[in-house]
């Protein structure tokens, strides 16, 4: 395969696809929706019979276990991947939404309308369940995508893209609305994130050597975040109950997650009394504690945590540990050691909760609740292409509204400027 011509004419394919779907109406997209769920669901048995051949292959390659949780597509994983297509063709089309309509003294109405970004290119390793959930956001804000996946995915990857297919087909939309890149060639990636006349946005869902090497190669606008240390911190004012039942939740629920909590933090008030259970909990579980001194103190079988574990993003059952002397010694070490993605505070101090919120510079801050929450599905927006730690565009999890832009629409009755 000449990857070259290969990758030009994908390119060409989405971009001329594009225009089709950017003038589709919302029923031909909710119908391609539904059909993809519905082939999904149908073909349940099929797409974990790839997933194992994957598995198999990714097992025998060596494939680090936080890899091989995210590549797995259990039965469960089907229907809930189903249950994403479903919930993004249920919400509102975004496309074509006219708002801030407002006349101005020369006669003219001036407003701003919702439009696609056009072509989307989604690179990411594992996550067989990106493919479906990608396609489907892409389709519905109007855009055409070309989805890379991992070598280790490529089975189960090229089976939904099978079933994506098919739905496109049945609402009569262009099939290179959504294009599975055939080739797992590196290559075909050094020629997406540079075709600027085909692409106009890639998204990247991949660990710290994928996103190093696409900050430093890309030359089409990206939405990404590099990793996810995330925090959760027990105030002062926390409910023990509510602190114990969160941290378990946030960093034992699933290891390889970018919004799985890899960093605790304590008020030194609190630790006293709470240090050590919440560290029996998560030992009991199989989690290593690296702590400060004092953390050390209490938690004997803890280990000593060197400047970088408050920095790393695990994904592995490893947390860091700090005890710090209050809010604002938490807020600052979030600040400087987080990575500006999710991060909670346990309290039942209004005003403590609320400066939380406004002070950590991250793109979810919770109150109350575990880091897990941090999703596109758990959101509302039915899924997500991403998580995005920019600040400009989109912040958070990507979705619909994400994968658009606004443009200044005038409305006039012959007016013309004096």
């Amino acid at each position: 395969m000449d990857i070259e011509q290969y990758m030009q004419t994908v390119g060409e394919q989405a971009r001329a696809a594009s225009r089709r779907v950017a003038r589709a109406d919302s029923n031909a997209k909710n119908s391609a929706l539904r059909a993809m769920a519905a082939a999904i669901r149908r073909e349940a048995d099929v797409l974990v019979a790839a997933n194992q051949d994957d598995l198999a292959a990714a097992r025998a390659a060596g494939l680090e276990p936080a890899l091989l949780d995210r590549l797995t597509l259990s039965a469960k994983g089907v229907v809930a991947m189903a249950e994403g297509v479903e919930q993004v063709a249920a919400l509102a089309d975004p496309v074509g939404e006219i708002s801030e309509l407002k006349f101005r003294p020369s006669g003219i109405q001036v407003g701003r309308m919702r439009v696609p970004l056009g072509v989307i290119g989604i690179i990411y390793e594992a996550r067989p369940n990106v493919t479906a959930d990608a396609a489907a956001l892409c389709l519905k804000s109007g855009n055409a995508s070309i989805l890379r996946g991992g070598s280790e995915a490529i089975r189960s990857n090229q089976a939904i893209a099978a079933l994506v297919q098919e739905g496109l087909a049945s609402a009569g939309l262009p099939a290179t609305a959504v294009q599975v890149l055939e080739t797992t060639d590196r290559a075909a990636v050094g020629h997406l994130i540079r075709m600027r006349e085909h692409v106009d946005v890639i998204v990247p869902r991949g660990g710290k050597g994928l996103i190093s090497r696409l900050l430093a190669e890309c030359r089409v606008p990206m939405i990404q975040h590099l990793d996810g240390n995330c925090h959760v911190f027990i105030d002062a004012d926390a409910d023990p109950e509510k602190a114990l039942h969160i941290v378990e939740n946030a960093k034992t629920q699933r290891y390889g997650t970018c919004n799985t909590a890899e960093s605790l933090l304590v008020a030194r008030s609190l630790a006293g009394r709470l240090l050590l259970p919440l560290a029996t909990m998560l030992m009991r579980q199989g989690v290593e504690i690296r702590g400060c001194p004092e953390t050390l103190a209490i938690v004997p079988q803890a280990t000593a945590a060197t400047e970088d574990d408050y920095a790393t993003e695990f994904l592995a059952p490893i947390i860091s540990v700090k005890i710090v002397a209050g809010l604002d010694e938490a807020i600052a070490h979030i600040n400087r050691y987080g990575s500006h993605h999710t991060d909670a505070i346990v309290s039942e101090n209004y005003t403590s909760a609320m400066r939380f919120l406004r002070e950590v510079d991250s793109a979810s801050v919770m109150v109350n609740a575990s880091t897990r929450f941090a999703d596109g599905f758990e959101y509302g927006l039915g899924a997500e292409i991403g998580i995005s730690t920019d600040k400009i565009h989109a912040r958070g999890p990507v979705g619909l509204e994400g994968l658009t832009s606004q443009k200044w629409i005038v409305l006039g009755n012959g007016e013309v400027r004096s």
